[in-house]
């Protein structure tokens, strides 16, 4: 147990809780934020309420939460999610540690550093901070572009990279000493390692889903939690045992749990402590940052970090170019994930605990992580701000490919989408339009395929080939954009029959005007669904809900008929509605009088179908 007082775990619960949120508001990212804290209340800030012994203490303990972190991202790694970004995992994010671990290396051994040394050193900062990039990618609104996927496929290979390096940091330190016994040692190490990760990979691809079965039989949850801790820890301490880290332990039972019905459970077990312990290891990491050594050595720091950031984005941008990014493109993915990452706080700890860094190597090296995690937002804006964006001549629309008796489908969003599914389906040809970039790289993940343009303009249609179309689908979200659609179809191909969706009543109007009639409501159909549900639940007769829902269909079917006339005068909308409202009061308070006097005289209820017959 650690050696904390109440105070100091008082000091420890404040800064985790606002050194994030301060930290976002101020846009420089959480786990910079947590490094700041540290730094402020560790023993070279101004609080010093942790001497250098009780905040290594903190950080031994609050690497469970990076045991938790490595745990959820084997968790993620579904096989098939894996297999899907193959190429862009390890082939460009394989070169980007190799090709910056070899520069660095070299550039470690002109500084002093021996082979091993600068190899270890160097490894571990090819590493890019996952949570710390991503964050600010999102934030940028750059995430989902194609080099904000690119560059989580190469984090992703990073985070893969890292688990052996931290589990065979002991070799470097081996093939610094070159001592013949110790190789011996480690080789039957190795090979013992290798059994235990054979042993738990078997007994967790067999076991852990029925022991979960089990547990989760039994409806307690506080049992779920225990036993999703159990796992991480159980298989981490095994590892331990055998020489290996525990974060490879904890990754493989992550990895071994991904495809198990229960991992989204586990998963929302995990995160809490994850989040908080991992908050806290950062805030550790803050509190051993030697400000004494930053101020003694800030020329060497600054050019390190300079360094650091110019090799890893050099190689970065080269390679996102050589992936077919353009130059802006290729600047903001080498941008954003040339910083140190959270990983080398870890491997700098084993390097130097297993004796392949020394000591103040690795202080120097967590310093220069650090000011390159800080430096990335701010290389960013200056980016932003000095080398905008050409906004060069884009298409307005993307050509879709000659057709002929095939269906335009304007606007790809749910409603198009549901058509376009049951065409393929019947084997139909269709071109699908839409004006969302990112929708259609969103439906061409999915296997569907629609192309860009805005598909109320004259030449997007013209380009579509509506003069050799059978039908058109008008699925546009936009009310106007829709009716500026159906107007030019309307006028330039007459006889090309329109199929629409309307958002509401007056859009329905709006498109009768034009003519068309084949109109379908959004959510009516669905509404009425739900609502025969809502009053089967209540316990009413399938009779009495079948007259209830079809009664109100047919009625409001014809109102909506005799409202066109009037469709442009509110007031007179209003008085038809409240007037409406009490008619279809009046007929459900008529059909239950009508059924309590069938009841009391014995007779047989009439049937909806025969009773709409009658009334028709």
């Amino acid at each position: 147990m650690m050696d904390v007082s109440f105070e100091q775990v008082a000091w420890l619960l404040a800064a985790t809780a606002f050194a994030a949120p301060l930290a976002k508001l101020l846009r420089i990212g959480s786990v910079l934020g947590y490094l700041l804290a540290g730094v402020l209340i560790g023993p070279y800030g101004v609080g010093q309420v942790f001497s250098n012994y009780k905040a290594k203490e903190v950080l031994e303990f609050a690497e469970f939460g990076v045991v938790l972190l490595l745990f959820l991202i084997g968790l993620e790694l579904r096989p098939t999610r894996v297999w899907s970004m193959r190429s862009a995992i390890v082939g460009l994010g394989g070169l980007q540690v190799l090709l910056t671990a070899v520069l660095l290396a070299a550039v470690g051994m002109v500084l002093g550093l021996g082979l091993a040394a600068a190899a270890f050193a160097a490894l571990a900062l090819s590493l890019s901070s996952t949570a710390f990039a991503l964050q600010v990618l999102e934030e940028k609104g750059e995430l989902t572009a194609r080099h904000g996927r690119l560059a989580f496929a190469v984090l992703l290979f990073q985070d893969l990279a890292a688990i052996p390096l931290i589990a065979f940091a002991p070799l470097f330190a081996v093939a610094a000493a070159t001592a013949a016994p110790h190789a011996q040692m480690s080789l039957w190490s190795a090979l013992v390692a290798l059994l235990a990760i054979a042993g738990v990979v078997v007994v967790g691809h067999f076991l852990l889903d029925h022991v979960f079965r089990l547990i989760a039989r039994a409806r307690v949850r506080e049992a779920m939690t225990a036993a999703a801790l159990l796992t991480v820890v159980g298989t981490s301490v095994v590892m331990q045992q055998v020489g290996i880290s525990a974060s490879l332990g904890a990754f493989l039972a992550g990895a071994l749990l991904a495809e198990s019905s229960y991992r989204h459970q586990l998963q929302a077990d995990i995160e809490p402590f994850e989040g908080l312990l991992l908050g806290l290891f950062f805030t550790a990491v803050g509190m051993q940052l030697n400000l004494d050594l930053l101020l003694s050595h800030t020329d060497l720091v600054v050019g390190l970090v300079v360094l650091l950031l110019s090799v890893k984005a050099a190689v970065l941008y080269g390679l996102g170019r050589w992936h077919g990014l353009d130059d802006w493109q290729a600047r903001r993915f080498a941008i954003s994930i040339s910083q140190g990452g959270e990983f080398a706080f870890v491997l700098f700890t084993a390097g130097v605990g297993a004796g392949a860094l020394a000591a103040g190597d690795g202080e120097l090296l967590a310093i220069v992580v650090t000011l390159s995690m800080a430096a990335t937002p701010l290389l960013l804006l200056v980016d932003e701000v000095a080398l905008p964006r050409r906004a060069g001549v884009a298409a307005a629309f993307a050509a879709p490919p000659a057709e002929t008796g095939h269906v335009i489908i304007a606007g790809f969003g749910r409603f198009g989408q549901i058509v376009a599914r049951i065409l393929r389906a019947k084997r139909i040809p269709f071109t699908a339009l839409d004006i969302n970039p990112e929708q259609i790289a969103f439906v061409e993940r999915f296997g569907s395929k629609a192309f860009y343009g805005d598909a109320s303009r004259p030449e997007v249609i013209d380009a579509a080939q509506a003069g050799k179309a059978r039908a058109f689908v008008l699925a546009i979200d936009d009310v106007e954009a829709s009716l500026r659609a159906a107007r030019y179809v309307r006028a330039r191909y007459p006889k090309l029959p329109i199929y629409a969706r309307a958002r509401n009543r007056n859009h329905v109007h709006r498109l009768m005007d034009l003519g068309i009639t084949v109109i379908r409501r959004e959510t009516f159909l669905s509404a009425l669904d739900l609502t025969r549900e809502v009053l089967r639940g209540l316990g009413i007769s399938e009779r009495d809900v079948q007259f209830a829902v079809e009664t109100f269909a047919r009625h409001d079917r014809r109102r909506l008929r005799e409202d066109y006339k009037h469709y442009t005068d509110q007031q007179k909308l209003e008085e038809l509605a409240r007037s409406d409202s009490a008619t279809l009061e009046r007929l459900f308070d008529e059909d239950a009088a009508e059924q309590a006097r069938i009841a009391a005289a014995g007779e047989q209820s009439v049937p909806v179908r025969a009773k709409k017959e009658l009334t028709a």
